[in-house]
C-alpha cells in the first residue's frame, strides 16, 4: 500500500520556534530555508517561507522565529497560540538547556493551553563533545512519556547542514498526518475512533461480504487511495507479513479486518502515518475521525418553521439494518447489538443527552422497532446532519435528497388547515412541581413515581401514537423548564420548530394554575408577535388528588378566554391519561384549531380588519369617482360634439 498522500485541505503549516538564548533557534531557520550556515544572523528573523515542492505533501510551512528575552514572553505566548506546530529547542553542548525543557518549557506549554504537536530539536550537533555524549531515544523516552504533546525528537547541526530540512518536515507531517488521533501510544493500539472508520472502509471494500478482502477487492482498495494498482507479488507479500505476524489476519478468502487492522498499525509504529490518513481521507474523513462537512450537506433550504424527517426509503433501510442486527430474532436490540451496529460510527450516538432517556426500552434496556425508529425520527427532527452521518457510517449510501424530507411551512399548513408530516414536535410548559416529567415518562410506559426532581437540562420523550384507521404518528414532547422559558422565548424564532404547546398544571394546586395561565398568556403573546403561532392544549394533571373549590371553573374560564379547548384532566399515577397524546397530535394535525388569542392580539385583530375595511371603502369610493369622472368626460365630449 503505497502511494502519494493527501493534506486534508490545509494550505499552509505555521511553525513556531522556541528555545532558550542561543540554542540554535535563528540558524536552524536560515539554513532550513537557504541550505547554507549563516556566519551572522539577527536576534529574531522575520517569517520565513519553505516553499511548498519542498516536502512531498505540497503545502508551504511558515516559520515564526521568537525571542527569548524576557520583555518578549508576552508576544512569544500570542505567536505559540496561533501555531499549528511547535519547534523547542535545546543546544547539544549545553545540557542545561535539555533540563529547562521539562523544568519550564513544556509545563508553560500547558499553562498557556498549548494544543498542537511539539517537535524537540537538539541544535548544534556539532559542537557536542564526547563528555556531553548520550543517546537521544534513552534521555527522550522519560519525557515523551510525562508530556505526550511531543511528536517526536532529533538532533541536527545547521553548521554541517546535518538533518535541518527533516525537522519541518517532521513538524509538517504532525500537522498534516497527526498521531494522537490515530494512535495510543500508551496502550500500544489504534484508538477506537480510528479502529471505526477503518472497520466501516473494510466493510465498503468487502464487495462479496465474505468478511475479506481478496485479491481483487485489495486491488480495487489501493487503486481508489493511491491511484495505483499493486502488483500480484506485492498482494502475497503484504499477506506474507500479516499472516507471519499474526495468523488470523489472513483467511482463505482473503486479508481479513483483523488483518487489514493490523496493517495500519505497523504502518503507524513504522512512522508511516500518512498512509492511514490517506485512505481516511479518500473515504471522507476529517482530522478528528468524522466525515466532512461536504459529505453531510443538505440540499434544503429550511425555513425556521420547517423541519426534516426520514423518507420512507431510509425508513426501509433502517428496518432492514435493524432486522440485521437483531441476531436472536427476538424483535429487540439488545445493547451489546447496538453497540455492533455502531461499530463503523465514531461512538454510539443515543448514549448522552437528549437521546439517551429519550425512548421506552424494554427490562432488559433494549429497545424494539418502534423505539428504534423514534430514536432516529428526535435525531432527524433536532440535528439533521447528525443523522444522515449516522445513516452513512451504517452502510447508507444514498445522498441527503433520498434520506431526509422537507416538511411544509406551518404558516401553509395552517392556511390548508392540514400538515403533511408524520413527526410532531411538542413543547410542554409548567411551573415546577405539576406534573410535566410525570407526563413525558407516561409517553414512554414508565410507571408512576414518588420521587421528585426538578428537571434542569434538555430532556425529550419520543414514541409512535397509534391513529385511528391503523396510521402512525410519531410524538416528541420536549420539556421546558419554567426557569428557562424566558431565555427560550428571547429568540423569536424559538417557537417556529413547535407544532403543539402544552400547559401542564397541578390541578389541587391553585397556584399552579395561576402561573400556567401566566405561561400561556407568555408564549400565546410572543407567537402573536413572532406569527409562529400553534395550537395550544391546557393538561390538568393529578386529577387523583383532590382540586380546590373554583379549580374547573377557573380553567373553564381561562381557556374560553384563549379560545381554545377545555382542559384535558389526568391522573399518571392511576394511569387514567384521557387519550391525551392522541389529543395532542390531534391538535398538531389541524394546526388552524385551539390556537390561543390574547386580548392584546385580538384587538391589533380588530384594528387590522378596520383598517383593511377602511382601505377597501376608500377604494370602492375612489373607483366610483374616476367611473363618475369618466362618464362625465364622455357626456362633455358628445356634448361639444353635437354641437
Amino acid at each position: 500500500m503505497l502511494g502519494s498522500s493527501i493534506s486534508g485541505g490545509r494550505t499552509n503549516v505555521r511553525v513556531v520556534v522556541v528555545g532558550d538564548r542561543a540554542t540554535g533557534k535563528s540558524s536552524l531557520i536560515t539554513a532550513a530555508a537557504t541550505e547554507t550556515f549563516p556566519e551572522e544572523v539577527p536576534p529574531v528573523l522575520p517569517p520565513t517561507r519553505l516553499p511548498a515542492d519542498l516536502y512531498p505533501d505540497n503545502v508551504p510551512v511558515t516559520i515564526i522565529d521568537t525571542s527569548s528575552s524576557l520583555e518578549s514572553r508576552g508576544k512569544v505566548a500570542e505567536e505559540l497560540k496561533r501555531a499549528d506546530a511547535v519547534v523547542l529547542t535545546y543546544a547539544c553542548d549545553q545540557p542545561s538547556t535539555l533540563n529547562r525543557l521539562t523544568t519550564f518549557w513544556l509545563y508553560e506549554f500547558r499553562r498557556l493551553e498549548i494544543k498542537v504537536p511539539v517537535i524537540v530539536v537538539g541544535c548544534k550537533l556539532d559542537k557536542r563533545d564526547e563528555e556531553h555524549h548520550m543517546n537521544l531515544e534513552q534521555v527522550m523516552a522519560p519525557i515523551m512519556q510525562q508530556f505526550r504533546e511531543i511528536e517526536t525528537c532529533i538532533e541536527c547541526s545547521a553548521a554541517n547542514l546535518v538533518q535541518v530540512p527533516e525537522v519541518f518536515y517532521y513538524a509538517q507531517k504532525a500537522v498534516l498526518h497527526p498521531t494522537a488521533p490515530l494512535f495510543d501510544h500508551e496502550t500500544q493500539a489504534l484508538k477506537p475512533r480510528c479502529v471505526r472508520a477503518l472497520k466501516r472502509i473494510f466493510i465498503l471494500c468487502d464487495h462479496d461480504m465474505d468478511d475479506a478482502l481478496n485479491d481483487e477487492e485489495l486491488n480495487e482498495f489501493q487503486i481508489k487511495c493511491f491511484n495505483a494498482p499493486l502488483q500480484p507479488a506485492e498482494i502475497v507479500g503484504v499477506k506474507r507479513v500479516v499472516q507471519e505476524k499474526l495468523p488470523q489476519g489472513v483467511n482463505d478468502m482473503g486479508l481479513t479486518l483483523t488483518g487489514f487492522l493490523f496493517l495500519h498499525a505497523l504502518f503507524i509504529e513504522k512512522g508511516r502515518l500518512e498512509t492511514t490518513w490517506t485512505v481516511l481521507r479518500k473515504f471522507g474523513y476529517n482530522d478528528e475521525i468524522k466525515l466532512k462537512d461536504d459529505y453531510l450537506s443538505i440540499p434544503f433550504k429550511k425555513a425556521p418553521d420547517q423541519s426534516l424527517e426520514l423518507t420512507s426509503e431510509a425508513v426501509e433501510f433502517l428496518k432492514g439494518v435493524f432486522s440485521t442486527f437483531d441476531t436472536d430474532k427476538d424483535g429487540v436490540l439488545r445493547n451489546s447489538e447496538l453497540d455492533d451496529l455502531f461499530s463503523t460510527a465514531p461512538e454510539s450516538p443515543w448514549g448522552e443527552s437528549p437521546y439517551k432517556d429519550a425512548v421506552e426500552r424494554t427490562p432488559l434496556g433494549g429497545l424494539s422497532l418502534s423505539a428504534f425508529l423514534s430514536e432516529w425520527a428526535l435525531m432527524t427532527l433536532l440535528e439533521p446532519a447528525q443523522s444522515l452521518a449516522n445513516l452513512i457510517y451504517i452502510g447508507y449510501n444514498c445522498g441527503a435528497a433520498s434520506a431526509l424530507r422537507l416538511t411544509r411551512r406551518r404558516s401553509v399548513d395552517r392556511k390548508k388547515q392540514q400538515t403533511d408530516r408524520n413527526v410532531y414536535q411538542c413543547f410542554v410548559f409548567g411551573p415546577k412541581g405539576s406534573g410535566k416529567s410525570a407526563l413525558l415518562k407516561s409517553l414512554l410506559g414508565r410507571p408512576f413515581s414518588e420521587n421528585y426532581a426538578a428537571t434542569t437540562d434538555e430532556h425529550y420523550a419520543v414514541n409512535v401514537v397509534d391513529r385511528l384507521g391503523g396510521t402512525k404518528r410519531t410524538l416528541v414532547l420536549g420539556e421546558i423548564p419554567e426557569d428557562e422559558v424566558k431565555m427560550l422565548l428571547s429568540n423569536k424564532e424559538s417557537l417556529a420548530s413547535c407544532d403543539v404547546a402544552v400547559f401542564v398544571y397541578d390541578s389541587s394546586d391553585e397556584y399552579s394554575l395561576k402561573r400556567a395561565s401566566e405561561l400561556l398568556m407568555t408564549v400565546a403573546r410572543r407567537g402573536e408577535i413572532s406569527g409562529f403561532m400553534m395550537p395550544c392544549l391546557f393538561v390538568a394533571a393529578k386529577d387523583d388528588l383532590d382540586s380546590y373549590p373554583m379549580a374547573i371553573k377557573d380553567s373553564a374560564k381561562i381557556c374560553q378566554s384563549f379560545g381554545i379547548e377545555a382542559p384535558i384532566h389526568i391522573s399518571v399515577k392511576e394511569r387514567d391519561l384521557n387519550s391525551v397524546f392522541n389529543r395532542i397530535v390531534t391538535a398538531a394535525e389541524h394546526p388552524h384549531i385551539s390556537v390561543p388569542e390574547t386580548e392584546v392580539g385580538r384587538s391589533q385583530k380588530r384594528y387590522r380588519h378596520l383598517v383593511n375595511r377602511s382601505l377597501m371603502f376608500t377604494s370602492v369610493v375612489a373607483a366610483v369617482a374616476v367611473v363618475g369622472l369618466a362618464a362625465y368626460r364622455s357626456y362633455a365630449a358628445r356634448k361639444n360634439t353635437s354641437s
